[in-house]
């Protein structure tokens, strides 16, 4: 799981600039945003350096805590 979505809502930043940025279909961006399909690592760095952000702001922890 990913925080693109959290991350663009807080920055005021639309799925359509991303795309632009990263060279990719809106339809693309908007499956990462969803979580329906996860970036590849290269691409979520790339994502993070667009939105000046540390990688680990785009991350979910799937750890369960006791």
């Amino acid at each position: 799981m990913n925080r693109i979505k959290e991350v663009l809502d807080e920055k005021g930043i639309k799925q359509t600039w991303l795309a632009e940025q990263l060279g990719k279909s809106y339809n693309m961006v908007n499956a990462y945003v969803q979580n329906r399909q996860q970036p590849r690592l290269e691409v979520l760095y790339e994502i993070a350096d667009i939105l000046e952000i540390d990688v680990k702001e785009l991350l979910q922890s799937n750890k369960v805590t006791k």
